[in-house]
């Protein structure tokens, strides 16, 4: 297989993110929340090996029909915005005005954050909260918190995506890498197996995802308070 080739299909695999986002749709039209992160874990598996193979293969260099970073924007916008707002908002999970609320502001301000030049870091990290809200759904569907707690949780997080506070990449952020990549492995272990049981996987199982995902949300800003000494 021609290099040319190869660098094709790591556009065709981003593509099937498009795909596995249809199919979370479906699932969640039908209020089926379990199939549809069953969907979304799989289409964020896709979203994490795509960015080294696109590398790996320069796609820019060999498939440059494809402009693989609005490909992957529109994926991720789908995935990691869109479908699930939609859920928070329609499983109640949020009631009254405050899911209107928090379907507003997810929308509005993560459509301006991806759009957002400045969203790279020099290290390959985010400058201000890159927008997954797949992962804050997820763990609000495991936990169900009080829905002010939840708002309170948009709100801040939605002011963080225009605040200079970094959030790592797992993959590209060098710094921490080594732990940053492995907790990332397991919180999307960990969120699989949770839709798997329709978010019912017990104590232990929550614990350890509130857990992975604290730390993989306030990592970046530990890094810039800690000096790199290296």
């Amino acid at each position: 297989m021609s290099i040319e080739l190869r660098a094709l299909s790591v556009h065709l695999l981003t593509a099937t993110g498009a795909v596995f986002a249809m199919l979370a749709m479906l699932a969640a039209v039908d209020a089926k929340w379990d199939l549809m992160y069953l969907w979304l874990v799989v289409a964020f598996a896709v979203d994490g090996v795509d960015g080294p193979l696109a590398r790996h293969y320069d796609v820019k260099q060999n498939a440059p029909q494809f402009d693989g970073v609005l490909l992957d924007l529109i994926i991720d916008y789908l995935t990691y915005v869109f479908i699930p707002a939609f859920a928070l908002f329609k499983s109640d999970l949020m009631s009254g005005w405050t899911g209107w609320a928090a379907i507003i502001v997810i929308t509005f301000t993560s459509a301006m954050y991806f759009a957002d030049t400045r969203m790279k870091t020099k290290d390959n990290s985010f400058s201000g909260f890159p927008g997954c809200w797949n992962m804050l759904v997820l763990v609000i569907f495991a936990l169900e918190p009080n829905h002010w707690i939840s708002l309170g949780l948009v709100a801040v997080l939605s002011a963080t995506q225009f605040l200079p506070l970094k959030f790592i990449h797992p993959v590209r952020t060098e710094r921490w890498r080594r732990v940053s990549l492995p907790i990332a492995l397991v919180w999307t272990a960990l969120a699989g197996w949770t839709a798997w049981v329709e978010f019912a996987p017990g104590t232990l199982v929550n614990t350890a995802l509130l857990l992975t995902s604290v730390y993989l949300l306030l990592v970046g800003v530990a890094q810039q308070i800690v000096p790199d000494r290296s």
